[in-house]
């Protein structure tokens, strides 16, 4: 994978085939001490020690159709690269955690990539799942969380056309933001202009 937020994508995907409930997407950009701290925990089955021993092995996978397993490894090996390092852990029953973190600088760590397709895209594939999205930047932050926008949707759908357009440009916005070092991201609008 050539971008972190694949990476993110790919580590959710496995949660929501985990049947989570409650995916928490965290980035942390530490300009000061150098470091980028991906955190992605679910609230969905687990694995057990005998899976979680397996996790980082290439040729296992829980997947039906494709039965090598490359993200994880893969991820793994991208955090080492980087001069990072690299952590899961799960129980059954009561999910799983990712932990990535690479040196921000190093020449070697991926670019983060397009959170805002990643995050969408993840809504388009299971929409009933709640995501809170938090992207720090030393100390500044950005979140959506998916279950105060349901809350003021009603009945309207996250996977509706006009709802995704407006999840994904609040993301790029808030980013964007961030990197501007501006105080605070625009709230997220559902009301239109």
């Amino acid at each position: 994978m050539i971008e972190l937020a694949l990476h993110v994508l790919d580590i959710a995907e496995n949660s929501i085939r985990a049947d989570a409930a409650l995916l928490e997407i965290t980035i942390a950009e530490d300009l000061v001490q150098d470091r980028l701290i991906m955190d992605i925990q679910d609230n969905g089955r687990g694995m057990t020690e005998e899976e979680l021993n397996k996790a980082l092995d290439p040729f296992y996978s829980t997947k039906k159709v494709r039965r090598i397993g490359l993200g994880l490894p893969m991820l793994s090996q991208a955090c080492r690269s980087s001069g990072g390092d690299f952590h899961i852990a799960s129980r059954p029953e009561a999910g799983t955690r990712v932990i990535a973190e690479f040196v921000h600088s190093n020449i070697d760590r991926q670019p983060l990539g397009d959170m805002a397709g990643a995050i969408v895209a993840l809504i388009l594939e299971k929409p009933e799942i709640d995501i809170r999205y938090t992207h720090r930047k030393d100390s500044r932050s950005y979140i959506l969380d998916t279950r105060e926008i349901r809350a003021e949707l009603g009945d309207i759908p996250l996977n509706h056309l006009e709802v995704i357009k407006l999840i994904r440009d609040n993301i790029r916005e808030g980013l964007a933001e961030l990197e501007e070092r501006s105080t605070s991201p625009s709230p997220l609008n559902l009301q239109g202009s």
